[in-house]
């Protein structure tokens, strides 16, 4: 639907009995259009985003929207977009969820990007990294809450005209990825390939340190000008999520110190346990890297390159002429129309957003580099499986076939579809295996009945023996240890770990299916809370149970 047409289609209306009076359309995205409007309850402005037709069509997807919403609502935070209010009102006929936000009076986090990469060629590391901080600082809150966020990107990020970040749709990506069958059937896009975790990619269940590696992302196309993965088609992209290294930022931006380098390398390691363990141990790295160097404007190198992706989007889906097409048209969950670029969520920007704090010159005669090819990198382990040799390629003069290169990319396409397939339509994305037992006890899924809609937890997501056996000292206090962090972690594995280090606990059962039996929510002291190794406290773990609430 058009701009003008969910202007003229919601106009004047109101929901909740009347409460809240539509007014400006100031945005729309795949999934949601965003109205100012009036609480003429509370006498004030608040943003009330509708979500489309096709995603209020099914009971289950609007009992799970209002379940997350109701989560974030209890999100207080200065660096979060509040939520005040959601429901669900009939508008021509349709039900249409909605949900009431702050509204905030500024602008998204790609249009400043987007005036800084005008300007500069990409955005100042040290800006960039302060807004990376208070991004990890949003997250941090609401990871304690046991809420990922899965969409983390500049076009959920808003700044306001005192350059407050705001981080906004908690929620909606865990509600969408529901087991909603519509979904899957019209190509709604869950998640942003450009942004997705590995493990996001290949259908496995998420923790907080997908959240993370999709803020590594961020960063990097802050810092550069451009993102490190990008493709002609998003199955190419997550292939290339899953597969390839990034380069390091420097080589595009050559003022960024090795530090950032470092920091990039960890958020973006394909290993979620290779990350950083937390969003609060990520975002003090950021201020600490911030505050480690001299703020310089950057300075791009012409011609640098990512990786492109060409070559995997060219052997997924050839070229026309080259090979003939197959019967029908390949389904991925992410096809979709092309789009514009979405408008404001929150309204027509100022004329500029004032930085007097970085105040870089322009680089003279700067322009953006075009897209680079995929260019094999130093020290990659596994060459890509499409790579061919001059010879090999169709309408080259060479007389050997190309019908393995063929057949294999034919392969890669169809396993990374069915991993993308997965991750839609099994509920919270997550593996229907179960794991091992830790001594006596019993794999996780077996020690209780399955209600419907019971959902296995990732048996793969362990932790090792050695933290609770060589837990690391307190930074305060040589004679204390700090508590591990088991936060997402396979029960069983937790079992070892604590039994191998003599420590006392209790387990309580905790109903809930979106990230699977035998998957720890909470844990009690907290994670690096100082204790005393040879006496410490009765832990005590909330554990899934798998079954819904």
């Amino acid at each position: 639907m058009s701009q003008d047409g969910a202007q003229g289609r919601y106009a004047g209306r109101a929901l909740a009995g009347g409460r809240y009076q539509l007014r400006d359309l100031l945005g729309e995205g795949g999934m949601a259009s965003v109205h100012l409007a009036y609480d003429s309850v509370l006498d004030r402005q608040v943003a009330v985003k509708t979500l489309h037709t096709e995603l209020g069509r099914e009971q289950a997807f609007r009992e799970r929207f209002r379940r997350e919403a109701q989560a974030v609502a209890k999100l207080t935070h200065t660096n979060i977009v509040s939520v005040f209010d959601t429901g669900e009102d009939d508008v021509d006929g349709m039900t249409t969820p909605y949900i009431v936000m702050e509204y905030i009076e500024g602008r998204p986090l790609s249009s400043v990007f987007d005036a800084d990469v005008q300007q500069f060629g990409a955005m100042p590391a040290d800006k960039a990294l302060k807004i990376t901080a208070d991004v990890l600082a949003a997250l941090e809150i609401s990871h304690e809450m046991g809420l990922v966020h899965r969409d983390i990107k500049p076009g959920n990020v808003m700044m306001n005209k005192r350059g407050v970040v705001k981080v906004m749709d908690f929620g909606i990506a865990r509600a969408m990825q529901s087991g909603v069958t519509s979904m899957t059937q019209t190509g709604m896009v869950v998640g942003t390939p450009q942004y997705l975790s590995p493990e996001q990619a290949l259908g496995r269940g998420v923790d907080a340190r997908s959240d993370l590696y999709s803020v590594g992302i961020m960063l990097f196309q802050l810092v550069t000008g451009r993102l490190p993965f990008d493709a002609d088609s998003p199955l190419a992209i997550a292939y290339a999520h899953v597969q390839e290294e990034p380069v390091a930022p420097s080589s595009i931006n050559r003022a960024l110190p090795p530090a950032v380098d470092a920091l990039v390398a960890r958020a973006l390691k394909k290993n979620p346990n290779e990350r950083f363990p937390s969003a609060e141990s990520m975002r003090d790295e950021c201020l600490r890297v911030a505050a480690s160097f001299q703020a310089a404007p950057p300075s791009i190198v012409p011609g640098a390159q990512t990786q492109h992706g060409q070559g995997v989007g060219a052997s997924v889906f050839p070229p026309v002429g080259q090979t003939p097409p197959p019967s029908g048209p390949v389904q991925t969950p992410y096809q979709q129309a092309p789009q514009t670029p979405a408008p404001n969520p929150y309204g027509t920007p100022p004329p500029s957003m004032p930085s007097p704090a970085y105040g870089y010159p322009q680089q003279p005669g700067f322009q953006t580099p075009p897209p680079a090819s995929y260019s094999p990198q130093p020290g990659h382990a596994t060459p890509p499986p499409y790579t061919m040799s001059p010879q090999q390629r169709p309408g080259s003069g060479g007389g050997k076939s190309n019908r393995p290169v063929i057949i294999g990319s034919i392969v890669v396409s169809v396993l990374a579809v069915g991993g993308l397939i997965a991750a839609l339509t099994l509920p919270g994305g997550g593996t229907e295996e179960t794991g091992g037992t830790g001594g006596s006890t019993a794999t996780a899924s077996e020690t209780k009945s399955k209600a419907p809609g019971y959902r296995a937890g990732d048996s793969g997501d362990t932790v090792e023996t050695t933290e609770c056996t060589e837990p690391r000292e307190s930074y305060r206090d040589p004679e204390q240890v700090q508590m591990p962090d088991f936060s997402f972690k396979y029960w069983p594995s937790v079992v070892k770990c604590l039994d191998a280090a003599g420590w006392d606990y209790k387990k309580v059962d905790v109903n809930e299916n979106t990230f699977g039996d035998g998957t720890i929510m909470r844990q009690s002291p907290s994670a690096r809370t100082d204790m005393d190794p040879d006496d410490p406290p009765e832990l005590e773990f909330q554990v899934s149970t798998g079954n819904p609430e």
